[in-house]
């Protein structure tokens, strides 16, 4: 059989495609964007680098000036709306056919995210009730899937894939309540005639998934210029229009597995004994045609769902992630005077309540569920690896950060919160690595003394 032929550009491509299939490589590129914008915020362009994302813009329509923000805004209120679309479509696809479609596997990830939630809330407005740092306490409730699972991937295949299944089902359902905390908690001034608008508009698309409709453009044209237009003028913020956009793509199949492998099979053996004269690098007009039909019939095998997420996931992992990175994690540490740290506690309530809240809730919502035989505990799960997910569990960077901005408008407590994110998560991420590493080579020499 002949290979595939291979040019130059090859040589360049395919380093890159393997980098970007990796599961770890989003959590790396976010890492170095984090500490690009750090180098940034405490270098002699540390002025220009925060006034870059003041920058106005909005669009011009009959001489008046319309949705004018600041470019710090569009990528808070418009990229991580991109952001939030892909993690309703990974919400979705889990809910629909993944983790999450079997109730009793489901319990334990959906027991322990909630404890995971409820704690570090506590915790935060435990030492922050009153003023506007109470409006902080859903900062901590945040994991971060990108991080977390980077981290956990680094272990390669001495991490059981029953960890890996549940750490994800786990930050999936934690993306979940945070978009329900920003949905009922850090939404404000609301316009009703636009919420209305935008909740018609999902109703079409909704419609347009009952009757058949595939087409992405559809959904796309819908969802941009109608949903989050709306939602966006609405007051209700522009991510949750993202998400209930998500649910309305279609998850279903034109043809089944089956009925397309035999229609495959057919169109090889029609392609085959249409070629005449195989010594030519051109195809014939009937193989064009035949080519065509498949992949008519491969588009109609694949759910839209799936073909959005699949194709939006390197995006949002290597463009709009990063740049969001940019764009929040820049602070300016020369500048900070320690006392202001401390002087209130929300980078205390913040820390602990990553640190703390995360490990208590999630193991203990996890042991409780177990014991009362509510859940059974996964295959390769024991309370020490729980442990240590539960501490990559406290990694809350980009929705931590994205729940900051939408918290306070003071920009003190905006540095504090994101100092205590930064601690908790560093913290965090390397405790729960020694935790899994070290039972990862106890398991090993277990094994191999039976």
């Amino acid at each position: 059989m002949a290979e595939s032929k291979k040019y130059p550009i090859d040589n360049v491509v395919a380093p890159i495609q393997k980098f970007i299939q990796q599961e770890k490589s989003g959590g790396l590129v976010l890492g170095i964007s984090v500490i690009f914008a750090l180098i940034l915020a405490n270098s002699p362009l540390s002025h220009s680098y925060h006034h870059f994302f003041e920058y106005q813009l909005g669009f011009v329509l009959d001489d008046s000036v319309f949705m004018k923000f600041s470019l710090h805004h569009w990528i808070n209120d418009g990229l991580m709306a991109v952001f939030f679309f892909v993690v309703g479509l990974e919400l979705k696809r889990e809910i629909v056919a993944g983790e999450l479609s079997n109730l009793r596997k489901a319990l334990l990830p959906i027991a322990a995210a909630i404890g995971g939630m409820i704690a570090p809330a506590i915790i935060y407005f435990s030492l922050n009730s009153s003023g506007e740092v109470r409006h902080g306490w859903g900062i901590p409730m945040a994991t971060d899937i990108a991080f977390a699972l980077g981290v956990l991937f680094l272990l390669g295949n001495k991490i059981p894939l029953s960890l890996k299944v549940f750490l994800t089902a786990l930050a999936i359902v934690d993306d979940l309540g945070a978009v329900l905390v920003i949905a009922f908690f850090y939404t404000s001034n609301i316009s009703i005639l636009s919420l209305l608008i935008g909740i018609a508009i999902l109703l079409i698309m909704y419609l347009g998934n009952r009757i058949g409709i595939r087409s992405i453009l559809f959904y796309a044209i819908l969802g941009i210029a109608g949903v989050w237009t709306a939602f966006l003028l609405s007051g209700v913020h522009a991510t949750i229009a993202a998400v209930l956009a998500a649910f309305t793509i279609p998850a279903d199949v034109k043809i089944a597995e089956d009925n397309y492998i035999g229609k495959i099979q057919k169109y090889l053996n029609k392609f085959k004994d249409a070629d005449s004269d195989n010594t030519t690098p051109t195809l014939t007009n009937e193989q064009l045609h035949i080519l065509d039909e498949v992949k008519k019939d491969t588009n109609k095998a694949i759910p839209p769902l799936q073909q959005l997420e699949h194709s939006m996931h390197p995006f949002v992992s290597f463009f709009i992630i990063p740049i969001f990175a940019l764009a929040n994690a820049g602070i300016s540490v020369l500048d900070i005077e320690p006392e202001k740290i401390f002087s209130n506690n929300v980078a205390l309530g913040v820390a602990l309540g990553l640190l703390a809240g995360k490990v208590v809730g999630i193991v203990g919502f996890s042991w409780l569920c177990v014991k009362m035989r509510i859940a059974p505990i996964p295959r390769g799960m024991n309370i020490r690896n729980l442990f240590g997910l539960a501490f990559l569990g406290s990694i809350g960077f980009t929705m931590s950060l994205f729940i900051t901005s939408l918290a306070f408008q003071h920009e003190e407590y905006m540095i504090q919160a994101k100092i205590g994110i930064f601690i908790a998560s560093i913290i965090g991420g390397i405790i729960g690595y020694i935790i899994l590493n070290r039972q990862a080579k106890t398991s090993k020499r277990y094994k191999q003394n039976i």
